[in-house]
């Protein structure tokens, strides 16, 4: 499932060819993917000028001239593509079209943006611009972590007292949005906090680290373009490459990278999920 710098990456790569742009053709060429499309969407979409796009969490939400948000959510596959831009920023011609092109906008500059995805756990809903943070998958989530209102106090507060894992707090979407599996993780290490740990046995001042540490690990990811692991792609079809960069995810039983550390990283798992650790550096 791409995490929050994987969906930043996407939304920027799209700002150039879709912000000011009108759509001058969208194509919706089945009935649903995880839910059904809302009623009429290629009518509504088309004709539209996107004023913005903008990203919450994990959702990029284009904010249209009609006074109505398109939500846009990848999935666990789905891949926003763009060809043919005039800007010269991506170089791909109009490519055949491809089975698992569910949506396709075409650009009144020349552009065209396809969303291809095969799984079909994407989803798309449009909403009135001014309702569109009362969205059922939008009303309880919590500040962005690259935001103002993600502070040291925000999360000391969230987290006191609570007798659950860190790692299973900072995947809480209601205590911090967008943060995924493979970032906290990486956080953690950085933090040297295990992914075990209860909240209730961390100090104030361990938690506030955490805050601009993870700032940092967003940032670093983004600045490589995301993660590709799977499916991930960027908009201009190239693969992410921060995968190359982890220090803990993925690598079970290879030498931990802190200096001086001659531990080798471990794999437990938490809810379901894989967390990766070094048992030496992280407490």
């Amino acid at each position: 499932m791409p995490e929050l710098p994987e969906v930043e990456t996407v939304r920027r790569g799209l700002a150039p060819v879709m912000e000011g742009q009108v759509v001058a053709r969208a194509r919706v060429n089945r009935p649903d993917l995880r839910w059904p499309f809302p009623e009429r969407m290629a009518e509504r979409l088309t004709g539209a000028r996107v004023l913005q796009l903008r990203r919450r969490s994990k959702y990029i939400l284009a904010d249209l001239s009609t006074d109505e948000t398109l939500l846009i959510h990848l999935g666990m596959s789905g891949r926003m593509l763009v060809s043919g831009d005039p800007l010269g920023q991506f170089v791909h011609a109009h490519p055949m079209p491809e089975k698992h092109d569910h949506v396709v906008f075409d650009m009144e500059n020349g552009a065209r943006v396809t969303f291809n995805d095969p799984r079909r756990f994407g989803a798309m809903d449009l909403m009135p611009t001014q309702a569109a943070e009362a969205h059922p998958l939008l009303a309880r989530i919590g500040p962005e972590p690259l935001g103002n209102a993600f502070t040291e106090s925000h999360l000391v507060d969230r987290l006191k007292g609570r007798n659950m894992p860190v790692k299973s707090a900072l995947l809480d979407q209601k205590i911090v949005a967008g943060l995924g599996n493979i970032y906290v993780c990486e956080a953690l290490f950085r933090g040297g906090i295990h992914p075990a740990r209860r909240c209730v046995r961390i100090s104030a001042a361990r938690i506030s680290a955490l805050v601009p540490i993870v700032r940092d690990v967003l940032d670093d990811a983004i600045a490589a373009g995301g993660s590709s692991l799977r499916d991930f792609r960027q908009a201009d079809g190239e693969l992410g490459y921060f995968q190359h960069s982890f220090d803990v995810y993925g690598r079970e039983g290879e030498p931990c990278r802190a200096p001086g550390c001659t531990s080798t990283i471990e794999r437990i798992v938490q809810s379901g999920r894989s967390s990766f650790f070094c048992p030496t550096c992280q407490r």
